[in-house]
């Protein structure tokens, strides 16, 4: 029988996610407010703990050396993920730099001028190209600046760019389940549980490297006859702008490019170095503010400020579940049906990952699953890693399978409406349902075959 604070807690986090799907208010202040009723019915009231409503809040993580320098790995934190925040604040402040710069435009127009401005060509090599940059940047970053710059083309070219901008979706949303700090899922699971951006790319990497194998050949014969029936002309090209038209210092552009590198850098050695995500995120947000200086108040005024406190009553909401010990029941739940058979529970997770993930946006459902699958992983004696690959794939694949599943494909759809090209319902499940089905079919044989 589930207690008074148990119910709450619960009826808090379902209200939660019912508004966040109906979309009637904006996203952050829906975590927000039912975070502060977390804090003062569940933990206040209904439990009089303060020691719950300081463990929710994590402010003393701020001064816990752990946060900014680990030597190993530690006990995950419940609460608010302040390294989660902090990491993606500085990724923000860093993209805004790099576009500022011109980076994203100039690099489309280079791939795209590589293969000739062809149709076919186009849309693979913008399609390895979302899947490359969603290993690194943000994977809405990613598509935010992808879908703009292949609308351009599209005008300029005279083709239609919603099968590449579907293309894009699909692909950026499997790159950046290949890395840690490539979707907001992964980055909520590698702050989380301690992993690195290498233990991604090993494992989930892997996979998500066969998925895009078969992406791109689904996608090919999905859109082959739609784009080889496209013509280009001379004309077309010789009007086309330089690559280097999108540069407009190359002073800005040297530090955009050096400050990237050095992200990747810091990020593919973390483990060794033993500076956490919230280090790098605040090195790299510093080191951008210095280099673009004369525009540092505009760069921080672009931030997604919205998106984070998204992050921070999200996480409040979270940690009422886990207070209560409502996650414990959930993961002893699922523990039951899965017996001691390890396929099944792979299956199992995967799969409801996928289906949650495509109903309601991934960022939540992943945030909640972390405390099911370390209790799970705690009570059946199986690998957490093992969970966690399953838990990020997915999550990750199966926000690609509608338009409400990832914020990327919310931002994707959003960018081509506003361009006159309308992607409705129908247009966008005809080919991303299928191809997430097959990829997060073969990630789980793949998964079957390496783990169990």
């Amino acid at each position: 029988m589930l207690s008074t604070a148990q119910i709450l807690a619960l009826v808090i986090f379902l209200v939660m996610f019912v508004l966040i799907v109906m979309d009637k208010i904006e996203r952050h202040i829906v975590t927000l407010s039912c975070g502060l009723l977390t804090l003062v019915i569940v933990f206040g009231i209904c439990m009089r703990s303060p020691e719950a409503i300081w463990n929710s809040l994590s402010l003393h993580d701020f001064i816990t050396p752990s946060f900014w320098y680990s030597a190993g790995a530690e006990e995950a934190s419940s609460g608010i993920n302040w390294a989660t925040i902090t990491f993606i604040a500085g990724m923000m402040i860093m993209v805004e730099g790099m576009a500022h710069a011109g980076f994203f435009g100039w690099l489309c127009m280079r791939l795209a001028k590589a293969v000739n401005y062809r149709p076919v060509p186009l849309m693979i090599a913008f399609m390895v190209m979302s899947a490359v940059l969603a290993m690194f940047i943000d994977s809405i970053t990613v598509i935010l600046f992808l879908a703009t710059v292949t609308i351009e083309l599209g005008k300029l070219l005279k083709i239609d760019p919603i099968p590449m901008i579907l293309s894009e979706i699909f692909c950026a949303n499997l790159g950046g389940s290949a890395t840690m700090c490539g979707d907001p899922p992964n980055i909520i699971i590698g702050t989380s549980l301690h992993y690195s951006f290498f233990d991604f790319l090993v494992n989930t990497g892997v996979i998500a490297g066969v998925g895009l194998v078969l992406t791109i050949v689904f996608f090919y014969f999905a859109f082959r006859k739609e784009l080889e029936g496209e013509t280009i002309s001379d004309e077309d090209i010789a009007a086309l702008p330089s690559p280097e038209s999108a540069i407009e210092s190359r002073r800005d552009f040297t530090f955009a490019a050096a400050i990237f590198g050095i992200a990747v850098v810091l990020l593919v050695s973390h483990a060794a170095t033993g500076l956490t995500v919230a280090t790098i995120g605040t090195f790299i947000a510093v080191i951008t503010l210095l280099a673009f200086r004369s525009v540092a108040v505009e760069l921080l005024s672009k931030v997604d400020y919205k998106n984070l406190l998204f992050f921070v009553g999200l996480f409040v909401v979270v940690s009422g579940l886990e207070e209560t010990g409502v996650l414990v029941l959930m993961a002893d739940l699922i523990g039951a049906i899965c017996g001691n058979n390890l396929h099944l529970m792979i299956a199992i997770i995967i799969w409801l990952s996928a289906i949650a993930s495509a109903i309601v946006d991934n960022i939540p459902f992943s945030a909640t699953m972390i405390p099911i699958i370390k209790a799970l992983a705690e009570s059946q004696g199986v690998p957490l890693s093992t969970l966690a690959w399953t838990l990020a794939l997915g999550t990750d694949i199966g926000g690609s399978a509608t338009p409400i599943g990832a914020s990327a494909n919310v931002v994707g759809i959003s960018v081509a409406g506003k361009n006159g090209y309308k992607i409705d319902w129908g247009k966008y499940c005809r080919t991303s349902i299928p191809a997430t089905i097959i990829v997060i079919t073969v990630s789980m044989l793949m998964l079957f075959l390496r783990y169990t």
